[in-house]
């Protein structure tokens, strides 16, 4: 069905299907059978365009956005960007998901397995370890999500919202709640208006909430097979630096950014 309670359950049966060995699960935008409402389907824009692979797909009607309305367009056009955008984190989690058996798209307790407010949570997400996800079920944009322990930065306007506890917000349909966990390192392609680039020339690493001692390893898989390491460290003083590793694919260029 094409409504807000369908774009939910869709929601909880992939979550199941992760919980269940499933690397990989998706949706179809909009819902499957009738039209969706306008809000519905720019809603579910946000959430199937933050999932590992995503499809405007239905019966009876088209799912092109600009069959519903001028906003529908812009809020294809901004998370189609941001995912062309997320690629290189995007792959490497499909690299793991391929051999090692964790899935893109998580249920919170399976990245918190030791906090009990995420154990019944499923109406959000963590995309791979570091992202949560909380899309919107509302017409109005309202939404309450979980956050786990620590300070953790909304990717979309730079924000802190610390954890552990609920928080409720309104969003318009061009957000929703994308949380980095802290000590992340998303790395960012270079290209916003296709995904098969070289995912680590130009790239930036972005490194949210990272405090002194904490270091991470990111790898970019390249178009070739090869893959490119970083090391992202933050030293005693709290001073973050990043270096290409030895024996990784050279790039001839790359950038780090702090949050």
């Amino acid at each position: 069905e094409s409504t807000f309670s369908a774009m939910s359950e869709s929601l909880r049966g992939g979550l199941s299907l992760a919980a269940s060995g499933f690397g990989f699960w998706s949706h179809d935008i909009g819902g499957f059978e009738g039209t969706p409402d306008p809000a519905v389907f720019k809603r579910w824009l946000a959430f199937g365009l933050l999932s590992s692979h995503s499809r405007l797909h239905g019966s009876n009607s088209y799912r092109v956005p600009w069959a519903f309305d001028d906003e529908a367009v812009d809020v294809a056009r901004q998370f189609t960007r941001l995912k062309m955008r997320l690629m290189p984190y995007i792959g490497q989690l499909g690299e793991i998901a391929h051999l090692e058996g964790l899935p893109v798209m998580r249920p919170l307790f399976l990245e918190f397995p030791d906090d009990p407010g995420a154990a019944m949570v499923d109406l959000q997400y963590m995309l791979g370890d570091q992202l949560l996800v909380s899309p919107i079920f509302t017409n109005d944009g309202a939404v309450s999500y979980y956050v786990p322990c620590g300070r953790w930065t909304r990717v979309l306007d730079g924000g802190v919202v610390e954890g552990p506890g609920w928080r409720t917000e309104k969003h318009g349909f061009d957000s929703l709640p994308l949380l980095a966990r802290p000590g992340s390192v998303i790395p960012w392609g270079a290209v916003a208006d296709r995904p098969d680039y070289d995912w680590a020339e130009g790239v930036e690493l972005r490194a949210y909430g990272f405090e002194a001692g904490m270091s991470r390893t990111v790898e970019v898989p390249r178009p070739d097979g090869s893959v490119s390491r970083f090391e992202v460290v933050a030293d005693e003083t709290g001073e973050v630096s990043a270096r290409l590793l030895d024996g990784s694919a050279p790039v001839t260029s790359w950038t780090l950014t702090v949050h």
